[in-house]
């Protein structure tokens, strides 16, 4: 267990990368706050689930009165909640654009202004956000503008929000992830996509949450725009 336990807030955390970074906060010792549409209530009372849609600024509200009212504060937020539809830009229809703008923008918005606001009380805190490395370097033959507008908005909002922050104790930095082995890929794309990295493969669950714990344990790292995505970014 840590010495200095937490109060850690995950978004999207029913499964895949969200549901190992919960565990991961939970296994140093800090208390989680995890919410998703389908997550259920764990045994563990250090570990609490709030259900609902990160898109309804109700959800937000009750996750973070959750955090509050049980363990007293929110220290870190991770934005993990996120959603991708590989679509030719022009088959997006007004419902693909309301669903991933809702997700992956407002979904953000609505909970980091919350976990802010709260922060600022403490004059400390913490939010991390996972974008996708096609913001900074698009594939051919993976269409991916929705991805590029909403979570391009998310590395910018981050850089901004460590620069309005930087004097009152809040960190804002960002995980660009390349393709990661989680329940989104079936295991048959696994090599197609591994060949879209330069190493050859695909990348780990494990290896966001390490990135997630070290941008959460690097007091003097803020702004930053992480790359795990096995060099797309470096270039091909």
């Amino acid at each position: 267990m840590s010495q200095s336990p937490k109060v850690i807030v995950v978004t999207g955390a029913s499964q895949g990368i969200g549901a190992e970074t919960a565990r991961a906060f939970r296994k140093l010792g800090h208390n989680v706050v995890a919410t998703s549409r389908s997550i259920k209530q764990s045994d563990d009372p250090n570990l609490v689930a709030v259900a609902g849609d990160i898109a309804d600024p109700a959800t937000a509200r009750r996750v973070i009165e959750t955090a509050v009212a049980r363990f007293g504060r929110v220290d870190t937020l991770v934005n993990n909640a996120g959603i991708f539809q590989a679509k030719p830009f022009t088959q997006y229809t007004a419902e693909d654009y309301a669903t991933v703008t809702g997700i992956n923008l407002a979904g953000f918005f609505h909970i980091t202004q919350l976990a802010i606001a709260e922060m600022e009380k403490h004059e400390s805190g913490h939010v991390v956000s996972i974008t996708t490395t096609l913001v900074d370097h698009a594939i051919n033959g993976v269409p991916s503008v929705l991805a590029s507008l909403t979570k391009g908005g998310l590395a910018a909002a981050t850089r901004s929000l460590a620069i309005e922050y930087a004097k009152r104790g809040i960190r804002a930095n960002a995980v660009s992830p390349g393709i990661i082995k989680s329940p989104m890929h079936a295991p048959e794309t696994h090599a197609a996509l591994g060949a879209l990295h330069p190493v050859g493969h695909m990348g780990e669950m494990s290896d966001i949450v390490n990135a997630i714990l070290y941008l959460d344990s690097a007091p003097f790292v803020t702004g930053e725009i992480l790359h795990v995505d096995g060099g797309q970014s470096a270039g091909h």
